[in-house]
């Protein structure tokens, strides 16, 4: 018997190529099995949902009857409140313009673009670092640790605290992977004990902050006065720990899936390293053909909502299948190509509407510099196993280890 599509997603055996699964779901563009989740998969009704008022994203609005597969566990689930993530308008809207008011435009414009030298400063480090260049894990000695270096410096956690951090946010981002064979007591017990110490660290540094603020985002968020009040300390809790976990897990997918991209594509990887400009087209191409997050399992229909032709009644429980939209032959030209001179890359790698993502100007700016100097630096570089080993999770899909080696690394 053919498993379902949906359980086809979720295999793990599939981890390494979904895209054949997407073409396959695509001739239903609202999938529905049993009572499990709609699973809406074209570009152009994933994007027209993301921007619809009638689509939740608060888990409180699903009906207790839906059979949904998959859970996602926000990392601060148990322990602090739902991040702005995970809630609608207007509590939604409040929070993150809260948020932004210390991270961008208007108010502190130069936010993510002033950290421009800091971050060309770690990438060089460890890139430097790197060691014995016959069997190099780019995840481990690279894309992990570059973005978690980032967020935290971003965050304004002091540097002899940042090894602290790796570990609180490799030990809730693994609790976000559905491990068949991890004993799932212990692990939700170590994910449990890694946010209460999370939550722990950063209400004292919230508190430091407050008495003496320094210039990072954390005393801007902790001390800020704007049109919309102060932040609570229990909202201030939930959205930095936001900003350390999902601040850094994509931008590690994102830098690894775009390297492992680059070596199955030698030519572009080539122009990428005579002209450091093309790292913006590249890294938008790459959003499309291989996004960090594939699809979105935590919406809800607050009415019914016809797709298609189809009803989706409220309450159920909605996919939307990013990665498959940003494959769809009727919105890209050679979509199973990757092409960075396309003229129109308006992707869903970011998402869309009211919950795009927060931290797409930094993460866009960390993957540019990251692929851009790996790609000067490394001498030919070659994948060492393809494919790569993947990680359990069908959301933030990605190697779990990238093996290369190259025959040199350039100063």
């Amino acid at each position: 018997m053919t498993p379902s599509l949906l359980h086809q997603i979720l295999d793990f055996a599939n981890r390494a190529d979904p895209y054949p699964i997407y073409e396959e779901l695509r001739k239903t563009p609202v999938h529905h099995e049993g009572d499990g989740p709609y699973v809406v998969s074209t570009y152009y009704e994933v994007r027209s949902l993301l921007h619809d008022p009638r689509i939740s994203s608060d888990a409180r609005n699903l009906a207790s009857t839906t059979g949904d597969p998959l859970t996602e566990t926000a990392p601060e689930e148990g322990v602090l409140p739902p991040s702005f993530l995970r809630l609608d308008p207007p509590e939604h809207d409040r929070l993150r313009r809260m948020t932004n008011r210390s991270f961008g435009p208007p108010h502190c414009p130069h936010r993510v673009d002033g950290m421009r030298g800091e971050l060309h400063g770690i990438v060089s480090g460890l890139i430097g670092d790197i060691g014995d260049t016959g069997r190099i894990d780019l995840v481990d000695q690279f894309a992990y640790p570059f973005p978690v270096t980032v967020i935290c410096r971003l965050l304004g956690v002091p540097r002899e605290d940042e090894a602290r951090f790796h570990v609180w946010a490799d030990t809730i981002a693994a609790s976000l992977d559905p491990d068949p064979d991890a004993d799932p007591t212990e692990r939700g017990r170590s994910a449990h004990d890694a946010r209460m110490q999370l939550g722990m660290y950063l209400a004292g540094l919230i508190e430091e902050r407050r008495r003496k603020p320094g210039d990072d985002m954390l005393s801007e968020l902790a001390t800020a006065k704007g049109p919309d009040g102060t932040m609570a300390t229990m909202e201030l809790l939930s959205t930095a720990a936001l900003l350390l976990i999902a601040g850094h897990e994509t931008t590690v997918n994102l830098v690894t899936n775009g390297m492992l991209t680059l070596l199955r594509n030698p030519d572009v990887l080539e122009r990428l390293r005579a002209d450091p400009r093309l790292a913006v087209p590249v890294v938008e191409e790459l959003l499309r053909f291989e996004p960090p997050v594939q699809l979105v399992p935590q919406r809800t229909t607050l009415t019914d909502v016809e797709v298609r032709g189809v009803t989706i009644p409220k309450g159920a429980s909605l996919w939307l299948v990013l990665a498959s939209g940003n494959r769809d032959p009727q919105r890209f030209e050679n979509p199973d190509r990757f092409d960075p001179d396309r003229k129109d890359i308006q992707h869903l790698g970011f998402g869309s509407g009211i919950h795009s993502c927060f931290g797409a100007p930094l993460a866009r700016l960390e993957a540019r510099l990251a692929l851009s100097e790996l790609a000067r630096r490394l001498e030919n570089p070659r994948l060492l196993e393809d494919p790569p080993p993947y990680r359990q999770n069908a959301v933030l899909r990605g190697p779990r280890h990238l093996h290369i080696a190259c025959d040199g690394i350039r100063p």
